[in-house]
């Protein structure tokens, strides 16, 4: 699907470099958030039941607490944050354990590594912020009077839209960081047409497509295969993003198809959605991201809504149809 023999610019590869770098520094860290986790798993403490986060402001000031060594469970329950959702006797409760001197030692060893990789995950960021701003097809547009890094013209109709750069118009798809944005513009690059013709060709080179395997009437499914893995990576959590969201299209589109092919199916169908969508954005400088809503699809044609409810009901009542019958009106 990509372009035979296509080499990118040196700026796209050094930019791809340091996402790259980004992501496993990344990874490294959460290796040791989880080694931290189960090193208090050994020492019989079940603060991952009450802390959403355990490396949150509660939840460091306890690890730093017990380190420390400070073990007594209602001085450790008093660190929690007045926002923490659960009651003082059951933070006590999953503070209470058999934590020894070799737990702390680790998890002091593993908190610095993590605070070390955290520092260099943040230098990486704003470097790379910086080698996006200066990237050609970057610049800040105006979808206006299509305008580019030169603010609005006198006569443009759109003067209170602020005018954007490519990884701030990345950024409002839903699920979409700013960090995934750089991974988007690292791995497709700024000039997406000499790559691929088409977002459904951007798509089958990441693997986001289905494939059928069809030899004379009989046809089966295929595997996609793994295609490019940072690129994979980042749109996966994007979806798993949008998957939580309320009142977003994308996010509406993943419970649709979650309930009738599964959540695997429904999470890859919401990443190349976002893929596709990206390929727009940066091919035209002066696109803008609108979401459509989580009510879209009650706006479709009223067969395709009869058709709809009509399955659900016939779902929810196995071994029943539903049929419509006109209204007699003379009769009422």
């Amino acid at each position: 699907m990509l372009r035979p023999s296509f080499v990118p610019p040196a700026e796209i590869r050094d930019l791809r470099a340091l996402t790259r770098l980004r992501t496993v520094l990344a990874s490294e860290a959460t290796r040791h958030r989880n080694r931290i986790e189960k090193i208090l798993e050994d020492a019989l403490l079940k603060i991952t039941a009450v802390l959403s986060d355990l490396f949150g402001v509660s939840g460091r000031r306890m690890l730093g607490a017990l380190v420390a060594g400070q073990r007594d469970p209602y001085r450790l329950a008093e660190l929690a944050d007045s926002r923490v959702q659960a009651s003082n006797s059951e933070l006590q409760a999953a503070l209470t354990g058999q934590f020894r001197d070799v737990h702390a030692c680790q998890i002091a060893i593993l908190l610095e590594l993590i605070d070390a990789l955290q520092a260099k995950i943040d230098q990486r960021d704003e470097q790379i912020t910086a080698m996006v701003a200066v990237l050609p097809g970057a610049a800040p547009a105006c979808p206006g009077c299509d305008l580019i890094d030169s603010g609005h013209s006198p006569t443009c109709p759109d003067l209170a839209l602020p005018v954007l750069a490519l990884a701030a118009r990345l950024d409002q798809i839903t699920g979409v960081g700013l960090a995934c944005a750089h991974v988007l513009i690292a791995e497709l690059g700024t000039d997406v047409a000499v790559q691929f013709p088409t977002a459904a060709h951007a798509a089958a080179w990441a693997r986001l497509t289905p494939l059928a395997h069809q030899s004379g009437a009989l046809a089966r499914p295929g595997r996609t295969g793994k295609g490019n893995r940072w690129l994979r990576g980042a749109l996966g959590a994007a979806a798993m993003a949008c998957a939580k969201t309320k009142d977003s299209f994308l996010g509406e589109r993943y419970r649709r198809l979650r309930r009738r092919r599964g959540k695997k199916k429904a999470m890859i169908a919401v990443a190349r959605g976002i893929l596709e969508i990206a390929y727009l954005l940066i091919a035209d400088p002066t696109l803008r991201f609108h979401d459509l809503g989580a009510g879209y699809y009650d706006t479709l044609s009223p067969e395709h809504q009869t058709r709809n409810k009509i399955r659900d009901l016939e779902r929810l009542n196995p071994g029943m149809k539903v049929t419509l019958v006109p209204i007699d009106v003379t009769a009422a």
